[in-house]
């Protein structure tokens, strides 16, 4: 039986419908998602349900963008008839809404970065307040304290925390350990998931999980950005434990074992993707809480490297009001048409960068698959910060991290309950 979406039916192949036990609209949305890795390779995140369904778009013709924009608005109208629980219904409409921008951006059709934002990751961006940067800035300066600039100063300490590159891989392991052993005593994995890691270049993020799928990452980490022992907690947290492997595990053993293969699919420019973001970014301190540093300090201690724990957890709590710089700047380049040195004037100014670590910001900022991306960050982490914050203690508040790990939760049902 054919799914009729607007003047349109899809027969779904009952070869793989059955393989999957897929409902005939979940089934159109992988198709749908799959689709768009043909036009920009990337695009599908991840993707763990039957791989005949990927080959068999694969071996499809190209597909025309504005055909998958009108795709994702028809099956978008058919959702709420779609007979699916109102969290899958509310999840699949915001994810649809998404792919037919996405559509309309690959067909070369002219929209707004703000509305773009709104529509890949539904949430609405402003500038921020330079106020609250000049305040970051003297906090930074009183820890900071000493001779020269604020800039220079910032420099020199980043250069004295750098990890020794022969010395990286010990510390990603040590970490890895450290946080996969508390992540299981919390909330429990399946016993053979693992995360394999491995150092690359010439790339415009820090790090990146690649979810292959039966519970196992690859963790990229780039070796073009100096990795800092401040740092370096935080990104094995993002990247594995309790951030993105974690939930990518979580998800698969529970919503996608469960039946609901749209959680199965991981797009690029979606709601998927703020919500992610932003729980990985507060992963460490949603695991370790308070004192992470003094906690850091004994691991490094361990390996024999000297780290200043509370500096570094003070340095990390005066720099989270320039949390906006980077979306500031991502504005003044796409919103306001401001030049690239401008930008990179502009991030080194307020976000106290050096001009090679403004101009790596810059690249990512001007790639057209990630161009939007930077607010995944600023809106995840201030959204789902919020959200966590209002827990009444500590058990609540490791229950609100759970939800985010194990429930297709959006930005609008998190706003709902704030």
């Amino acid at each position: 039986m054919g799914l009729l979406v607007g003047n349109q039916v899809y027969v779904p192949d009952p070869l793989l419908s059955a393989a999957m036990e897929v409902h005939p609209l979940v089934l159109e949305y992988l198709r749908l998602g799959l689709a768009f890795d043909r036009l920009e390779e990337g695009f599908v995140d991840a993707y763990t349900a039957d791989p005949a369904l990927r080959r068999a778009v694969q071996n499809e013709p190209t597909p025309e963008p504005r055909e998958l924009a009108q795709r994702a608005a028809q099956l978008r109208a058919a959702v709420p008839d779609a007979g699916l629980s109102s969290q899958r219904v509310a999840f699949l409409d915001v994810h649809l809404r998404a792919l037919e921008c996405s559509g309309r951006k690959f067909a070369g059709e002219r929209i707004g970065f703000v509305d773009e934002v709104r529509a890949y990751f539904d949430v609405d961006i402003a500038p921020g307040d330079v106020a609250d940067y000049r305040q970051a800035h003297r906090q930074l300066d009183d820890v900071l304290a000493g001779s020269g600039s604020l800039v220079e100063r910032l420099a020199r300490h980043r250069k004295a925390d750098a990890i020794p590159p022969e010395r990286l891989s010990v510390c990603v392991e040590a970490f890895s350990s450290a946080l996969r052993e508390l992540v299981r005593a919390r909330y429990p994995l399946p016993d053979h998931e693992h995360v394999t890691y491995e150092v690359v270049g010439d790339k415009p993020w820090s790090g990146f999980n690649y979810y292959l799928g039966n519970y196992h990452s690859r963790v990229a980490i780039n070796s073009d950005i100096e990795q800092n022992m401040a740092h370096l907690p935080h990104l094995i947290a993002h990247e594995s434990y309790p951030g993105h492997h974690t939930e990518h595990c979580r998800k698969e053993a529970g919503l996608v074992a469960d039946g609901q293969l749209e959680q199965a699919l991981f797009l690029v420019n979606t709601p998927q993707c703020l919500m992610a973001e932003g729980l990985a970014d507060l992963a460490l301190r949603s695991l370790i809480g308070p004192g992470w540093g003094a906690w850091a300090q004994k691991i490094y201690a361990d390996l024999g490297l000297h780290f200043d724990g509370e500096r570094a957890e003070m340095l990390s709590d005066a720099s989270a009001a320039l949390l906006s710089v980077r979306q500031d700047a991502a504005l003044l380049l796409h919103d306001r048409q401001r030049t690239s040195d401008e930008v990179a004037e502009f991030l080194q100014t307020w976000g106290l960068m050096t001009p090679k670590r403004a101009r790596q910001t810059l690249r990512f900022l001007s790639s057209p698959l990630w161009r939007a991306y930077i607010s995944t960050y600023v809106e995840g982490y201030r959204l789902l910060g919020g959200w966590l914050e209002r827990a009444l203690d500590a058990d609540d508040r490791a229950d609100r991290f759970r939800r985010l790990l194990d429930e297709p939760l959006t930005p609008g049902a998190v706003r709902a309950e704030v």
